[in-house]
């Protein structure tokens, strides 16, 4: 996910989206204890599109 997707969507579709990658990367962590997961670099990607979004978040509410 690139930010220049991210940066067009409203407020409300990435709080959404931020609240689902939340739910992933939980449920990505309790795999890794689990020793369920195989690709542990999608933890890494999820994260990056969390702090994107929340960056996305907070430049449109900067400028309102």
């Amino acid at each position: 996910m690139k930010y220049t997707d991210i940066a067009q969507k409203s407020i409300e579709e990435l709080q959404k989206d931020l609240k689902e990658k939340k739910l992933s990367l939980f449920t990505l962590k309790a795999k890794q204890k689990t020793m369920q997961l195989k690709n542990t670099h999608e933890l890494q990607d999820i994260k990056k599109d969390i702090a994107r979004i929340m960056t996305a978040i907070s430049a449109k509410r900067g400028n309102q």
